[in-house]
Order: structure tokens, then C-alpha cells, then sequence
């Protein structure tokens, strides 16, 4: 979904701190005891995540289902000297050559998990490749902020290069949220236009839990949005922490 625009990806999310972000993820192993020399960023985008945890000393792999956002991985990790494993592969049919200490996986990325079925077998994955007591942790937007932040609303941005337009639709029945994006790029004195349509997911908390369990996992915690609070009926992202726990389940 990201093809026509991945060089524009970073400028998009540059109000994202991924060194904040990077920080609360390394919090965590240290409070649960997680090893950090091998990790896995599942939908790494553009790799800017999975930069900042191999600059804190993880040999690190990023998997990405689009092949342009990865170049732009590549050569951003090249520039920044920084070995670095990319796969092109989709996160939910993703394949290692052997397990990890830790998995994440950032900015709701697995909202764009629209199918149940699909996300069951990420995490049944997730759990397979997750060496014993390793950690997976990973964020989703809540309903409350697919339905009464996003949904229904129109964002603008204006900046000096890059102007975009961001409407929102969620439906209650499918608990889908569609994001209509219009991008216009600067090229010298004219403008390039993008379009882009995503879809997101609203999914319960209890509903997750139980899917992480199902595949495996023991679920550590849930956090309110880059806290260690619990969740709030109006937070708008949470965290999920999820720990191997030695069980084997089919893919």
C-alpha cells in the first residue's frame, strides 16, 4: 500500500520519536528479563524503528511487504552504517532461519491486520520464532480512537513541500476504519499527486488477549499509549506484551 509514496514515508512521520519509542520498548525487556542481541521489527516500513534498536546493540531483522519501503530501509541503514537484515516478506506469512530474543512490531501495524484468521497465524508465527521467554510486544490504535478521533473526521497538513489531505471513515458493524489520503509532492514548480487508500481494524483489548494466548503466548501486560498505566476507556493506542512460554503451535 505504501508503493507510491515510500520516499515520503519519514516526512509523514516525522512527529513520530522513535528514540522515545526505542526506549519504553528496552523499559520493558529490562522489567521482564528479555534478552536484546537478536530481534525482529515485523512491518519495519522504512526501517527508522529498526534502526534506533540496532543503534542500541540488537543485531536486528526488518520485514516489510513492500519492496520500495525496504529500499529505502536499505539505503537509509547503509548511510547510517548499520548492518541490517531486510526481508521482503508479508508479516503475516513471515519466515526466519532460525528464532529471536524479542519481536516487535510499532504504529499499528497489526490494525492493518484486517482478517482475524490472518492475525491468529502472525501470532502462532510470532510465538514459533521467539526464542524460549522471549518477548513480543507491539501497539494498535483503540476502537475509541478509530471511531471518535479518526472516523468521520478530515486532518490537512501544509507543509513547504508536501501537502496532504486525510479523510476518515469507520464502520461499526466491520469495525473498519478507511483512511482516504491525498498527497501533493513539489517537483521544482509543480505538484505530483498521490492517492492512497488504507484500511485499519478496531480490535478489543480481551479480544487480542485471547488470540495471543490461543497461539502460545502468555500475555505480561497491557499498557495505556507509552506508559505502564492500564488502559483507559479513552486511550487511544495500547501496548501489548507477550512472553514465549515453551508451547508449540501449528502455523
Amino acid at each position: 500500500m505504501y508503493d507510491g509514496f515510500a520516499h515520503l514515508y519519514d516526512a509523514l512521520m516525522e512527529d513520530i520519536s522513535y528514540g522515545k519509542w526505542a526506549d519504553y520498548y528496552h523499559e520493558i525487556f529490562r522489567r521482564f528479563g528479555c534478552g536484546t542481541k537478536l530481534g525482529l521489527d515485523l512491518g519495519c516500513g522504512t526501517g527508522s524503528m529498526t534502526m534506533e534498536l540496532a543503534r542500541r546493540g540488537a543485531e536486528m531483522i526488518g520485514v516489510d511487504i513492500s519492496a520500495d519501503m525496504l529500499a529505502v530501509a536499505r539505503d537509509r541503514a547503509a548511510d547510517a552504517g548499520l548492518d541490517i537484515l531486510y526481508l521482503n516478506q508479508d508479516m503475516a506469512d513471515f519466515e526466519l532461519y532460525g528464532t529471536v530474543d524479542f519481536i516487535v512490531s510499532s504504529l499499528d501495524c497489526v490494525n492493518y491486520i484486517t482478517r482475524k484468521n490472518d492475525l491468529k497465524r502472525v501470532f502462532r508465527l510470532v510465538n514459533n520464532y521467539l526464542d524460549p521467554g522471549g518477548l513480543f510486544i507491539f501497539d494498535v490504535n483503540t476502537e475509541y480512537k478509530l471511531s471518535q478521533v479518526l472516523g468521520g473526521n478530515t486532518f490537512v497538513s501544509d507543509g513547504r513541500d508536501i501537502f496532504w489531505a486525510w479523510q476518515n471513515e469507520y464502520d461499526k458493524k466491520s469495525r473498519l476504519c478507511d483512511f482516504y489520503l491525498t498527497f501533493f509532492e513539489r517537483v521544482g514548480e509543480t505538484y505530483r499527486r498521490f492517492d492512497e487508500v488504507h484500511t485499519e481494524r478496531a480490535y478489543g483489548a480481551d479480544e487480542l488477549c485471547l488470540m495471543l494466548r490461543e497461539a502460545g503466548l502468555k500475555v505480561e501486560a497491557v499498557y495505556h499509549d507509552l506508559t505502564f498505566g492500564k488502559p483507559r476507556k479513552t486511550s487511544r493506542r495500547l501496548f501489548f506484551v507477550a512472553r514465549e512460554q515453551g508451547k508449540v503451535v501449528s502455523p
